[in-house]
């Protein structure tokens, strides 16, 4: 479960920058603080749709796959890839507060989706270990422990003497002893 909400927010979170710039950029299309809810169903849609119409579309496509060439097979994957889009991008106009009005606010935003998607891919895993980290952060403090990690927090063996005595000559770079001397000084 904790994939998932960390793959939903993080996914939700670049998907609200993507939203903004698109109503910023894009003349036709207004966006505003419908970019919050707009973003739920565009997250949604592609973490569920979208596999579904990507999957439905390319058992289409294969039918057909012989009798391309090797060029005329990827344009039909990049044509296919951008109807996704437009009919991703065409429920989240219909099921949210993002007004797109003309002809280029229905053909240019699902470009910009698919460039934001790829981007998004590039920066994913960082963007889902720093989720991740805040998500354990919050989920600690709800339980009432501390925000370490459980590797972390399952390695509490009493510690020797011998470490005790390490640790303190890490923390401040002198041996016992000559902590004992300075003690004996001041």
């Amino acid at each position: 479960m904790k994939n998932g909400i960390v793959r939903f927010a993080a996914l939700y979170v670049f998907n609200v920058a993507v939203l903004l710039l698109i109503g910023l950029l894009l003349p036709g299309v207004s966006v505003g603080w419908n970019a919050l809810w707009a973003s739920v169903i565009l997250t949604l849609a592609a973490l569920f749709v979208k596999p579904l119409l990507a999957g439905a579309f390319r058992k289409s496509a294969a039918k057909s796959a012989a009798e391309r060439t090797k060029t005329g097979e990827k344009i039909v994957q990049y044509v296919l890839v951008y109807l996704v889009e437009v009919i991703i991008w065409i429920l989240t106009v219909w099921l949210s507060g993002v007004r797109a009005s003309g002809f280029w606010a229905f053909v240019l935003p699902p470009l910009a989706l698919v460039l934001g998607w790829m981007i998004y891919d590039q920066i994913d895993d960082r963007m889902r270990r720093k989720a991740a980290e805040i998500y354990d952060s919050v989920h600690a403090r709800v339980k009432g422990g501390d925000a370490k990690p459980a590797s972390a927090a399952t390695a509490t063996a009493p510690e020797s003497a011998q470490t005790t005595a390490a640790r303190d000559e890490l923390s401040d770079g002198l041996t016992p002893e000559q902590r004992r001397m300075l003690d004996e000084l001041g």
